[in-house]
């Protein structure tokens, strides 16, 4: 292991062990980390568990070849997929797996992406202006500021990025544009920053933090993705398997709240006195809510102050 990939500590570790070790403590299983990373989760799984078998999903080739390297000790028990988690049950069908015993997903960008300052993730270095967390595909943020019409780029900023300037940032962006196309970080950085009201920079943050969270989503259809993945995931489940989900802003949050939630209530009408065959719940909730990172962990690792975990059990006959 790196000295860098020593430093990045995955996020609520122990708890995320916890929580899968029912389900992998009685011998051969199979675990897929639909967002690989840097591999530290996968890492702690497959040490906890020596007879686990690992499948790691990730858009961005860069951190597959970190995590294969991270990883080669466990030799054949990991399997590496370039993909988006959406597509958790075409690769499974496609590698002849029915059903999974657990499924773990670290949203969000990446501590290798936003260390690597050609990446243009983070805002507190001048870096082209990218944000794809697969490097070999799509637009990329430069490309949605210099092209978006304002009333999209409004939107995005708005909803992606919940910025209470949406319509006046975006309106700057326009009129900046047209002196000359955007390509580097720092110039945005500057126009957000003379931007954003004043009194608004004291009590809010960085003013670009959310900007560059709207662009991060839209540029690589994160919402969109996480909306489908979700219940693809539980389908993907065995009974009794469970799925962990790690989220770090309310958007992501929200979305897997909710699909838990529907997957934990009852399909039957609520007039009906009995449990309709095939419309009880599918999973079971193991979490009370969203679960937080203690204050220890946040001092150790400040990227764990945002998180919030939820988790599920598969209930009853898998269909697919």
């Amino acid at each position: 292991m790196s000295g860098d990939e020593a430093a990045h500590q995955p996020v609520l570790r122990d708890r995320v062990l916890a929580l899968f070790a029912p389900v992998l403590a009685g011998g051969a299983a199979t675990v897929v980390d639909t967002t690989l990373g840097l591999g530290g989760h996968a890492e702690a799984l497959l040490t906890a568990h020596p007879d686990l078998r690992l499948i790691g999903f990730d858009r961005d080739t860069g951190a597959l070849d970190h995590a294969r390297r991270r990883l080669a000790g466990f030799g054949d028990r990991v399997r590496y997929v370039h993909t988006t988690y959406d597509r958790i049950g075409t690769v499974l069908d496609e590698l002849g797996l029915p059903a999974v015993d657990g499924i773990l997903m670290d949203l969000g960008v990446s501590s290798m992406q936003l260390d690597l300052p050609e990446r243009g993730f983070a805002y507190s270095r001048d870096a082209p202006l990218d944000m794809r967390m697969d490097p070999t595909a799509g637009i990329t943020a430069a490309e949605v500021l210099n092209t978006y019409p304002a009333a999209e780029l409004t939107r995005i900023l708005r909803e992606y990025g919940e910025e209470r300037f949406a319509h006046r940032i975006a309106r700057a962006v326009v009129a900046e544009r047209e002196r000359a196309p955007f390509d580097s970080s720092e110039r945005l950085v500057r126009l957000l920053h003379d931007t954003v009201p004043a009194a608004s920079k004291r009590t809010g943050g960085h003013p670009a933090k959310r900007t560059f969270q709207a662009l991060r989503i839209e540029v690589n259809g994160e919402l969109d993705i996480l909306r489908a993945a979700v219940p693809a995931a539980i389908d993907a489940l065995a009974e009794g398997g469970r799925i962990v989900v790690e989220s770090y802003h309310s958007l992501e949050d929200r979305i897997v709240k909710r699909a838990l939630a529907a997957a934990a209530a009852s399909s039957t009408p609520q007039d009906l006195p009995v449990e309709l065959p095939g419309h009880g719940p599918r999973v079971r909730l193991l979490t009370r809510g969203a679960e937080k990172a203690d204050d220890a962990e946040i001092r150790h690792n400040p990227r764990a102050a945002s998180v919030r975990l939820r988790a599920a059990e598969k209930r009853g006959v898998r269909e697919r």
